[in-house]
């Protein structure tokens, strides 16, 4: 029977992110996706700052950001009549050339290291399928279902079947991680239930491509273009684009033909090759649990969001992350037990807030959309749309304020701080370069000032880099003179001095 330390169940950006984290880390896994192919289906189209600096770590912000919109283009947010109407209201963003520029800028530690990007999951899945297919501590297998499983006290045994051939096999590993989707085997076969809102609407999605740029970019290169009956999103800005809107009423969504519907929201007909058009429905859905023994739920098994926000695979890239390094530290023998059942302890929380948020976002569009409904002066409406605002694309403090200790914080403003369980803050040091590109794989220390660092050099029982900044304008960011940083960029401990560094590292660990 083959043997891995860790078999990964479902391909999408979840899984593969898992996999390129473990690999990293120097740990080797066994991937399976039952589909024959990466997604032709554009689930989503915001990869977040948090992201991106967490892609980085991995290696592969620049390959990412190579298949995205251009850099110089906006994230602008415009709600408009129609396309052959009138536009309202536009949210404005930066681009990422603008938004590189402010965190030069702005060097106070209140700014991601990377920018957001936009890009489709059509586009994603096989630059992460390519980091991960010729990976020597990676096996990838497409094609291949996860089946069942049962798991004991050493370790779980997984059947697997070839999706072509209908033959199974048997695969032992010592951790399983679900990250196959919202339907997931894994979850219904260990019994965890769904807490909150299933089916929360009717919507259906067509995704097509069209040369009427004119059309398409009525008011302009935007991001996002929205009205009470749905939201068409530029994929590219050129000539891919995907619309969300809802089925005609009464009608049902399976029968529904998406070429009147497509043009009932733009205003007019117009040339366009539909690629690929079906009904769904959004859920907000958070699993009980995050772990069962051996086996642990990731992304779309472990939540489910509406788009709002953008917080569905962005967190699921969270869950890889933080997961992976726990799964990593275990099959070395550097953590056991304790350490990775903080996983479900600190992800679950996040599940829950970034749940509660879509759904405070969502209730911001259906305002919106009653404005429409009330407000016949189109002055009056643009102003009811700017009042409500667009926190959806403004809560800095869900996507980079998230902790570990408890502490909620603003939603809307990301307040940079040491304290352990929150995420590093992100600044460039004298020489210019980025603190973020100084961390090394594993666990790093940062020493500022004097401060003595060989209690945790001498007792660390993983890799370790030690990170000396002489810079002084750099000290009062970081609140202490020494900042003990995971692997994820979570603060880790932190202190002036340390007298016990195997307290500390017990700590830290367990």
């Amino acid at each position: 029977m083959k043997q891995v330390p860790v078999l990964i169940a479902g391909g999408g950006p979840v899984g593969m992110t898992l996999a390129r984290t473990l690999a990293t880390l120097g740990v080797r896994c066994l991937l399976v996706e039952r589909n024959a192919s990466t997604t032709r289906h554009p689930k989503m189209d915001i990869t977040n700052g948090r992201s991106m600096e967490l892609f980085a770590r991995l290696g592969l912000a620049g390959k990412l950001r190579a298949v995205a919109v251009p850099e110089e283009n906006n994230f602008d947010v415009a709600w408009i009549t129609s396309l052959t109407g009138r536009e309202l209201h536009r949210f404005r963003y930066p681009s990422v050339v603008e938004k590189r520029a402010e965190i030069r800028r702005r060097n106070d530690g209140t700014q991601p290291r990377e920018p957001a990007m936009r890009v489709s999951q059509v586009m994603i899945e096989p630059v992460l399928q390519a980091s991960i297919v010729d990976h020597p501590l990676v096996e990838a297998r497409w094609g291949v279902a996860f089946e069942d499983f049962v798991q004991d006290e050493s370790g779980v045994t997984c059947t697997l079947r070839n999706a072509e051939t209908g033959a199974t096999e048997e695969v032992r590993c010592a951790y399983l991680a679900g990250c196959d989707g919202g339907s997931s085997i894994m979850r219904e076969a260990l019994g965890i239930g769904l807490e909150g809102k299933s089916r929360v609407t009717q919507r259906y999605m067509i995704h097509f491509k069209s040369d009427s740029r004119g059309l398409m970019q009525a008011f302009g290169v935007a991001w996002h273009y929205q009205t009470p009956l749905g939201t068409l999103i530029a994929q590219d800005d050129k000539d891919t684009w995907t619309l969300q809107t809802r089925p005609p009423a009464g009608v049902d969504p399976a029968a529904v033909d998406p070429g009147p519907l497509l043009n009932k929201w733009v205003g007019r007909a117009f040339t366009r090759n539909i690629l690929v058009a079906n009904p769904w429905t959004p859920h907000l859905l958070l699993a009980d649990r995050y772990q069962s023994g051996r086996v642990f739920l990731a992304g779309d098994a472990a939540h489910q969001y509406i788009p709002t926000g953008g917080y569905g695979m962005n967190t699921g890239i969270g869950d890889a992350v933080d997961l992976g390094w726990k799964l990593a530290a275990a099959v070395k023998g550097f953590a056991g037990a304790k350490l990775l059942a903080s996983y479900e302890k600190e992800r679950r929380p996040v599940g829950l807030r970034n749940r509660l948020a879509s759904e405070r976002h969502t209730g911001v569009r259906i305002k919106i959309g009653e404005l429409y409904e009330k407000e016949s002066d189109p002055e009056a409406l643009a102003r009811g749309i700017a009042a409500l605002g667009n926190l959806e694309n403004e809560s800095w403090g869900i996507e980079f304020g998230y902790r570990y200790d408890g502490v909620e914080g603003d939603p809307a403003v990301y307040h940079p701080t040491t304290a352990p369980g929150a995420r590093l803050p992100s600044t460039f040091l004298r020489d210019g370069s980025a603190l973020y590109d100084r961390l090394g794989p594993w666990f790093t220390l940062l020493r500022f000032g004097d401060a003595d660092p060989s209690e945790l050099i001498d007792a660390a029982p993983v890799p370790l880099d030690v990170v000396v900044i002489d810079d002084e304008s750099m000290a009062p960011i970081y609140e202490a003179k020494l900042v003990l940083v995971r692997p994820d960029t979570h603060v880790a401990w932190r202190g002036d001095h340390c007298e016990d560094g195997d307290a500390v590292w017990r700590q830290v660990l367990q």
